[in-house]
């Protein structure tokens, strides 16, 4: 009887390789050189970035409530996305995703393009920004003088599918801040926006901020404050005001990730479509739906207040953060909150500061500026006209 042999062991898959496929060396000393150096840029300027001010908007000392902006329209392209397209860099040329001569591509309302044209240009790669043909002629105009090139696209929501789609044919690198901004960003510290408003608000009368109130266009900037808060141990809520037309509201307040509106935010620089990647719906405390007429009103008052143009995604914030501070009057707690100056607001003087824009999007302010009127001289704010809601 013939007994069959045992089955040789089986031999590992290396083994089986020839020789040459057993050691593949794809390290590269010009490009890791090319690397070091760019890096270094971006590093050089953030040294050279002074950090951005602190503003506090001037409120009766009496009401026992203080309330700051942290003015990141200072940052040298101007915008609190400056912050955020840093991050982004650094974060994608440490992940090998961006090489020498080839295109960075990205899906932008504007800010966020204009900040990553002035690193692209920095460490000498081509920039494209993709954006929907409504957004400001200002933004473009920056775009295109930071080096960078312009994109546009009828339809908001294709922006995301054209940025991969021009990554895809030119073999650059899609940057997609709305997937990479909450992850991009070292939420612990490392000088972030949150350490920075602790940091200042030290030797303030209530240093501790009750709430911080912020605006989601990524999502990554209230992401980053949360966590930190968090990760510092702080008794901080953290607020997300958003706009009317924007998935991150209903998103938030119904559980569902995957909501999304028929019609895009006319608020520039937040409220999305979708509820973003970069949103983390955990960590927020508290969400404010504001009227876009709300938005406008509140940047018109600011700059009687302040002497200062702001972007309508400013009067977002600061129309919640007006609520807030009248809902602690109410209570008679004390404390104080900071919000944020997102960007200037002579980018938006064709929109937001003309009466006609206005009237063409059929956006009353009246009502809401009497509000503000009356909360500046009494610290009570009325209920919201309509559509907000919290």
């Amino acid at each position: 009887m013939h007994t069959p042999e045992p089955a040789p062991s089986p031999r590992p898959l290396h083994a089986a390789q020839p020789a040459a496929e057993q050691d593949i060396d794809r390290s590269d000393p010009a490009y890791r050189l090319w690397l070091s150096e760019a890096v270094a840029k971006v590093h050089a300027d953030a040294n050279r970035s002074a950090d951005t001010h602190l503003l506090s908007i001037p409120l009766p000392r009496e009401w026992g409530v203080d309330l700051y902006l942290k003015d990141e329209s200072t940052h040298p392209t101007g915008s609190l996305k400056h912050r955020l397209a840093r991050s982004l860099f650094l974060y994608a040329l440490c992940n090998g995703w961006i090489r020498p001569n080839r295109p960075v591509i990205e899906a932008s309302s504007g800010s966020t393009a204009v900040s990553e044209a002035y690193f692209a240009r920095l460490i000498g790669v081509p920039f494209v920004a993709v954006m929907a043909r409504g957004t400001v002629r200002a933004k473009v105009e920056l775009i295109e003088f930071q080096g960078g090139t312009c994109h546009l696209v009828d339809d908001p929501s294709e922006v995301y599918q054209a940025a991969a789609r021009l990554a895809e044919e030119t073999g650059g690198h899609y940057m997609d801040q709305f997937t990479y901004a909450e992850r991009a960003t070292d939420w612990r510290g490392n000088n972030n926006i949150a350490e920075s408003i602790f940091r200042q608000m030290a030797a303030e009368r209530y240093p501790v901020p009750r709430w911080i109130v912020a605006t989601a266009g990524t999502g990554g900037t209230s992401a980053t404050l949360a966590r930190y808060v968090r990760y510092a141990q702080a008794t901080t809520g953290i607020c997300v005001a958003d706009p009317e037309n924007s998935a991150f509201f209903p998103g938030w307040r119904d559980g569902d990730p995957t909501a999304t509106t028929a019609k895009a935010s006319r608020i520039e620089g937040i409220g999305r479509q979708r509820v973003e990647p970069s949103f983390v719906p955990g960590a927020i405390d508290r969400m404010m739906l504001v009227p876009d007429a709300a938005s406008v009103a509140s940047i018109r008052v600011l700059e009687g207040l302040l002497g200062r143009r702001a972007g309508a995604s400013t009067g977002t914030g600061l129309w919640a953060a007006f609520r807030i501070v009248a809902e602690m009057r109410e209570r008679g707690e004390q404390g104080s909150v900071v919000g944020l100056l997102c960007d200037p607001g002579e980018r938006y003087v064709e929109k937001y500061y003309s009466d006609a824009w206005l009237a063409g999007q059929g956006i009353d302010i009246g009502p809401y500026a009497k509000q503000l009127e009356g909360f500046l001289r009494t610290g009570r704010l009325g209920e919201p006209v309509s559509g907000a809601a919290d």
